[in-house]
């Protein structure tokens, strides 16, 4: 199910912002900190079954985004997506089959200063509670959830919530993203992005640094408390 892109070709690709600090770092929930996808994959194709929707096309499109607004997208008559994104959430809750953190994400997580980093997410705060803690990841000084903002990614409001929490200027932190719609979000708020391809299937077209997860990286707080990102060394 997960088909991640080979070590060496991301590597090529890295750029660890060598010359810069930053004041936090915001974490994307799934894909990004955690593998979720066959969850999702397995709960959406039967809700696209249900309503006679292409269930690959569908999947094209959920990732990184509020289910209510993609469920809206889709116009079906006679469905109420806040309704359908509540049955949604309640199948997803219930299936944690397969949850595991990506790859480095714990220890990565746990060397950061508490103050200084938030998971944000576009899914309900009860769905992103049950997947934390079945990832085992450590737990975040703050998390934004999907209900927390008006607007999903791909608008800003979820960083900039965010970064205005931690009371860090959201041109100082640094974004780690998975999906299309979660990297636009954090371009639009301003932030630096670094992508993680662990749960890609195909190369993803960004100008951004990507790493495949976490292995490689590590935080490095300066005397000023400031974050710096740079390579781990084996």
């Amino acid at each position: 199910m997960n088909t991640s892109l080979s070590d060496g070709f991301d590597r090529l690709r890295v750029n660890f912002y060598p010359e810069r600090s930053f004041g936090a770092f915001l974490f994307d929930m799934d894909g990004t900190v955690l593998n979720s996808i066959a969850v999702a994959e397995r709960v959406w194709t039967a809700w696209a079954l249900r309503h006679n929707v292409d269930a690959a096309g569908l999947l094209a499109t959920v990732h990184g985004r509020k289910a209510v607004e993609t469920i809206s997208r889709l116009g079906l008559p006679q469905v109420d997506p806040v309704e359908e994104m509540r049955l949604l959430t309640l199948a997803e809750i219930a299936d944690v089959v397969g949850i595991e953190p990506i790859a480095g994400a714990s220890r990565f997580l746990e060397a950061l200063p508490r103050d200084r980093w938030a998971i944000v997410t576009s899914a309900p705060r009860d769905l992103a509670v049950v997947r934390l803690k079945a990832a085992g990841l450590p737990w975040p000084p703050l998390l934004i959830a999907g209900e927390d903002v008006q607007n999903g990614k791909p608008a800003p409001d979820c960083f900039l919530l965010a970064a205005e929490t931690l009371a860090q200027p959201i041109e100082e932190c640094l974004v780690f993203e998975d999906a299309p719609a979660g990297i636009e979000a954090a371009e639009a708020a301003g932030a630096a992005v670094m992508v993680i391809s662990a749960t890609h299937r195909s190369l993803l077209q960004t100008p951004h640094p990507s790493v495949v997860n976490y292995d490689d990286l590590v935080a490095d707080i300066t005397h000023a408390g400031s974050l710096r990102i740079s390579e781990r060394r084996r």
